[in-house]
């Protein structure tokens, strides 16, 4: 008897359910510091990241505590992934805004299992 691993086979119907393989969506996170007095200083922000986040065809979700944000971005189609440029768009968009500070945008990973 041979110590080889076992090969999962998974049949292509299984692998889209799953979003593995060929199905897998990447998407990407994106965290920092606000540094606005003010909700109202924040409303320029919201609203243009959320234009930026549509303009692409990309979702996000996220989450702040008043000080501190984070977030994270995929397409919003499905089956699709976010790419590098799309990555980039926002963080470049993230740095050019006077309200924020300490942008950390992630790596492109697996949206449905985190790797």
């Amino acid at each position: 008897m041979t110590d080889s691993p076992i090969v999962k086979t998974r049949s292509k119907r299984l692998r889209k359910k799953l979003y593995v393989d060929e199905f897998t969506v990447l998407g990407f996170g994106f965290h920092g510091k606000f540094s606005a007095e003010t909700d109202a200083e924040l409303d320029p922000f919201f609203d243009g990241l959320v234009e930026l986040i549509e303009g692409r065809n990309l979702m996000i979700c996220g989450g702040n505590d008043g000080e501190h944000f984070e977030a994270y971005v995929s397409s919003s189609e499905r089956y699709e992934s976010a790419t590098d440029e799309d990555r980039k768009a926002v963080q470049e968009w993230l740095d050019s805004q006077a309200s924020i500070t300490d942008v950390v945008v992630t790596e492109l990973s697996d949206a449905y299992y985190g790797e």
